[in-house]
């Protein structure tokens, strides 16, 4: 049977692709270094596993969950806005429990993009963007991330026809892959460029809680205006350990998240109850566990830029996230020298 046409666009995910191929390695028994994406290696904080445990054996946990998600999780979201940024959200229009961040991306992009729209993608990026725009039939434009900007995108240079095709401009700082981070300027120039133009905002932010050297990252939701022209995307995956719960949330324009509310609804039933009430607990309880959490992991960050400094890779030092960019030789390219190496004594 044919599939339809929008298939077309649909590649099989990369990194999909490598952890099978990891998987079987690994059924060999050989030793396999994960260097592919970012998933901690630590367990939540015992307070958020005990909140998981005592939720299961609740009998009232198991049914459906109205969508949406919790009011409880929902009002977590807002406390922890306000006490984080400073920022005031409406729990009810303006927050929406999500089944880990990357769905509420990909479901975005259906809500909001038709043939000939443009999504505007930094570039390098989360390939979820620009999958989700094709995906609906958008056409999609490029924002180079250059080392000189910082890695940030330069919005006076994108041309006046994709401005005006335009319905979604996505930023993500800290960012994936380069560890580059965003002053609140560029927040400033994105939320006035997005009036300007009539689209729509959408700040992937999963790092903003894991950050180095005492750097804390901004949200663009505490730019003046950023609650009627932009959506951020937060997950409990990086901050609070719990990647594999698939906990996330959608943030500000209440237009936008109404219409992701409207879509999800008919797509799914939100996430599992007991997920959801530990996400309560990690969002409004103890928080001091986060920043030794965030002292091993720039230890590691520290370690792999000597080693790169060793080989004679230069690499910027990232504030945030959890990666580093470095500069290879054009050979080397990352996906090619994976997939050539998989019969060697060692993968990376």
């Amino acid at each position: 049977m044919k599939l339809a046409t929008r298939m077309q666009s649909v590649q099989p995910y990369f990194f999909a692709k490598l952890a099978k191929r990891m998987v079987a390695l690994q059924a060999a028994g050989r030793d396999v270094i994960r260097l592919d994406v970012g998933s901690p290696d630590q367990p939540p904080a015992a307070f958020i596993r005990d909140a998981l445990k005592h939720a299961v054996d609740q009998p009232g946990t198991h049914g459906y969950v109205a969508a949406g998600g919790l009011p409880e999780f929902r009002q977590a979201v807002a406390a922890y806005y306000s006490r984080r940024f400073g920022v005031a959200v409406d729990p009810q229009n303006q927050v929406e429990a999500l089944i880990g961040s990357k769905e509420g991306l990909f479901h975005l992009s259906m809500a909001y993009l038709e043939p000939g729209d443009v999504a505007l993608v930094p570039d390098p990026a989360y390939a979820v963007y620009e999958a989700a725009a094709r995906f609906a039939g958008a056409d999609v434009v490029l924002l180079p991330l250059r080392a000189e900007h910082g890695f940030l995108p330069q919005l006076a240079e994108i041309a006046p026809d994709a401005a005006r095709r335009a319905k979604l401009l996505w930023l993500n700082y800290p960012n994936n892959p380069t560890g580059a981070c965003a002053p609140l300027q560029l927040f400033t120039e994105a939320v006035a460029f997005a009036q300007r133009n009539d689209l729509l905002v959408c700040h992937d932010a999963p790092y903003l809680d894991v950050t180095y050297d005492g750097y804390t990252a901004p949200s663009i939701l505490q730019v003046p205006g950023a609650l009627e022209v932009a959506v951020e995307f937060n997950s409990l995956s990086k901050t609070y350990n719990m990647a594999g719960w698939r906990m996330g949330m959608a943030v500000g324009c209440a237009a936008a998240v109404r219409a992701l509310h409207a879509l999800k609804s008919n797509i799914d039933s939100s996430q599992f109850k007991a997920a959801q009430l530990a996400g309560v607990a990690a969002l409004t309880g103890d928080q001091t566990w986060l920043a030794p959490r965030n002292a091993l992991y720039q230890e590691r960050r520290d370690a792999v830029l000597a080693g790169l400094r060793q080989a004679q890779l230069p690499a910027q030092t990232p504030a945030g996230a959890m990666y580093v960019w470095a500069q290879v030789r054009l050979e080397w390219a990352l996906s090619s020298l994976l997939m050539t190496c998989w019969n060697r004594p060692a993968c990376l």
